[in-house]
Formats: structure tokens, C-alpha cells, sequence
């Protein structure tokens, strides 16, 4: 029997939080274009409450998502929360349009999107903050000095990145500890495969987004060849390459439909060999 590859299902957020590493990412509970309200209100209701029933416990969104919309539901669906489960959610964007994301991380922008989000989820603090990006017009000391500021103040547990260098996780630490790091990767996308690496290194969450690139073709081939020995999907093969590949990546994938949200959770329950992991190595990009 081929040997196969284990995995930890949980991680220890920020020291003090035990996230169940297969999470459920909220942004595509809103229109398109991650636009206002959702074509079915009651579908995204119950993504949100079957992801809670199958074992998510870390639920990751933004005030950009709608805007404002994601933060609702999930208010609307979940609260009053369990007391295990975690909310994530971003500040630094602005909302002209659809898929229009202007840069805000300006002290006063994130004020007022973090007052926003902490009443939109019906808490007085939140567990995992997450800076959208770090703005080109605003100092970074500036805003990573505002992010010190209320998490001294009590609104905001712990604070996370997104899209970002080893170098601006360093910078970022002399004013806050980076419990996580929110960078684009998957099997055939590993750009940041450096800070993958430092996030490893320093128990630092890794949360990876648009977990599957559709553009390698070299890679679909494996995928759906590992796929079908394992009676499963490409994508379920490549979240859970994403599980057994560092024990500090969190999974958020993101659906609005049930059945979908279910078929992603399949991947805890692959298995893959060693064989598996080495041709999954092989269609890496760079």
C-alpha cells in the first residue's frame, strides 16, 4: 500500500485560538462582481450555517465584501456565535464598483471601517484582523501605527496581512505581532513560496487565496489524474495538496452554494501518497 502523507487538522492561531484548518472564505455570499446584496439571500443563510454544522470554525471576510453585505450575513445566519468560532475580516479597500478595489489603508479610512465592521458582526472585539493591503500613498508606519493602536484598545485580538513581502512582515512586527499572512498561492502558483516559508518558520498563519489557478494546463492534468485515484475532484485534490503541503496554511474557500461548500470539505478526508505529493511538486510555476 502506497505510503501516505499526514496532516494536522488544527492550528493555533495567534497562540491562543484553535482553528480547524479547512475554514470557509465569505466573499462570494454577495453579488457579482462582489457587488451588493446576493441573487439568493436564503442560499447564502444556509452556506453559513452548514459550513458551521460540517466544523468550520474560522470564517473570513471584509467590509469591502458588498460592501458591508458579507458582514451582515454572517451576523444575520450565525450570531450569536459559538464560542469557538473565529471571524476574520479586512480593512484597506475602497468600493467604487463591481471588481473595482481602489487602496485605502489610511488611518482615518480604517477607523471608520473597523467601527463599521465591529457593529455589522455584533461584537466589541474582533479575533483576527487582516490589513487588505498595504497602500503606496499612506506611510506604512502610519497604518501599521493605527493597527497598534486598537489592538492596544482592545477592538482588535490579533492582526494579519495581505499581499505581502518578507520584508513587509518584518517591518510590520516592530509595531504588532503577524499572527497570519493572506498571500495568492497554489499548487501552480507559488510566487510567495518565501513567505510561505518565514510564516513556517515563525508559526505564522499562511491563508492562501484563489487556491486553484486555472491557467496551467500541465498541472490540471496531474490534479485530475491524482483526482481520479482518489474517486475525487481537481479541485478537492488541490485544497488538499494545500493541507498536506505546510501545517501552517489555513483554508478559506468560498462558495454560495451548499452542495459546493460540502464537495470543498471532502478534502479533509483525501489522503495523499507520497507519489501524490512528488508529481504535485513537479507543475509548480515559479
Amino acid at each position: 500500500m502506497a505510503n501516505t502523507v499526514s496532516f494536522e487538522k488544527t492550528f493555533q492561531l495567534g497562540g491562543d485560538l484553535n482553528i480547524n484548518r479547512l475554514g470557509y472564505g465569505a466573499m462570494r455570499i454577495t453579488g457579482d462582481g462582489i457587488w451588493g446584496p446576493p441573487k439568493d439571500h436564503d442560499e447564502s443563510i444556509r452556506v453559513l450555517k452548514r459550513a458551521v454544522e460540517l466544523g468550520v470554525n474560522f470564517i473570513d471576510t471584509a467590509d469591502s465584501y458588498g460592501p458591508n453585505v458579507s458582514e451582515e450575513l454572517i451576523a444575520e445566519a450565525l450570531y450569536p456565535y459559538t464560542d469557538d468560532l473565529v471571524i476574520g475580516t479586512k480593512g484597506g479597500l475602497l468600493r467604487t464598483g463591481p471588481n473595482e478595489w481602489p487602496i485605502d489603508a489610511s488611518p482615518t479610512h480604517l477607523q471608520e471601517v473597523l467601527e463599521g465592521s465591529l457593529k455589522r458582526l455584533k461584537l466589541e472585539r474582533i479575533d483576527l484582523y487582516q490589513l487588505h493591503r498595504i497602500d503606496p500613498k499612506v506611510p506604512a508606519e502610519e497604518t501599521f501605527s493605527f493597527l497598534q493602536k486598537v489592538q492596544q484598545e482592545g477592538k482588535v485580538r490579533h492582526i494579519g496581512l495581505s499581499e505581502v513581502s518578507v520584508d513587509d512582515i518584518i517591518k510590520a512586527q516592530e509595531f504588532f505581532e503577524v499572527v497570519s499572512v493572506q498571500n495568492m498561492y497554489s499548487v501552480d502558483n507559488r510566487k510567495w513560496e518565501d513567505v510561505l516559508q518565514y510564516c513556517k518558520d515563525h508559526n505564522i498563519a499562511f491563508i492562501p487565496w484563489y487556491p486553484l489557478s486555472a491557467g496551467n494546463v500541465k498541472s490540471q492534468a496531474v490534479l485530475q489524474r491524482i483526482a481520479e485515484d482518489h474517486s475525487a475532484t481537481a479541485h478537492q485534490v488541490a485544497l488538499s495538496w494545500l493541507l498536506h503541503h505546510a501545517n501552517n496554511i489555513l483554508l478559506i474557500p468560498g462558495t454560495s452554494k451548499v452542495t459546493h461548500l460540502e464537495d470543498n470539505m471532502r478534502a479533509l478526508d483525501i489522503q495523499l501518497t507520497e507519489a501524490d505529493m512528488q508529481n504535485l511538486d513537479t507543475v509548480s510555476q515559479g
